[in-house]
């Protein structure tokens, strides 16, 4: 990072645009800024996650998964910049086998939930969805490299073992949907 950040405000933005890596200027509500900020949004909730006690093993993955998000961020701010590699989609999957292998087949749909961890990493995988149909909106729009899709589709999907292998860890069970259960009215 050759210019740190010395001033936080620049004032650039106060009239709804916000500048690219590239030194553009765009909306700030472009399809890029969105998928950009979804981005930035996932990160950030793994960073809650990461707050909550996890084992080893799934801290240093979800660490490692932030740093490949900066670099898909830086991405997504740079025109034409690749970041994201097959490599990175290859370890995801990887990552995803490995840990799906050790949790017990699934039976029925899961709800969000269990332990307070596994529910912010339900968290962390539909802002994972999202950051992913933005980035897809915006592939629609302008030339963009596929990988940052399968990434973020590959990372959802982990996500979702992940909640399941936090819940195990916590000795919490998922929380299984029920189909036609209603909702129970509480006596008084």
């Amino acid at each position: 990072m050759g210019n740190r950040l010395t001033k936080i405000y620049t004032r650039t933005g106060d009239t709804g645009t916000t500048g690219l890596g590239d030194g553009s200027r765009v909306a700030k509500d472009s399809l890029r800024v969105e998928a950009l900020g979804a981005v930035d949004e996932l990160n950030s909730a793994i960073g809650v996650l990461l707050a909550e006690p996890l084992t080893h093993a799934v801290r240093e993955l979800l660490v490692g998964v932030q740093h490949d998000l900066f670099d898909l961020g830086g991405e997504l701010s740079i025109p034409g910049y690749t970041a994201i590699t097959e490599d990175h989609v290859v370890a995801l999957e990887e990552a995803l086998d490995g840990w799906n292998q050790a949790l017990p087949p699934l039976k029925e749909f899961i709800l969000p939930g269990g332990s307070r961890a596994a529910a912010l990493c339900h968290v962390a995988r539909t802002v994972c969805r999202r950051a992913e149909r933005r980035t897809v909106a915006l592939a629609h729009g302008e030339q963009l490299s596929p990988l940052p899709q399968r990434y973020l589709n590959r990372l959802s999907d982990l996500l979702f073992v992940l909640c399941r292998a936090v819940n195990r860890d916590a000795g919490v069970p998922d929380v299984l949907w029920e189909k036609g259960r209603r909702r129970e009215t509480p006596s008084s």
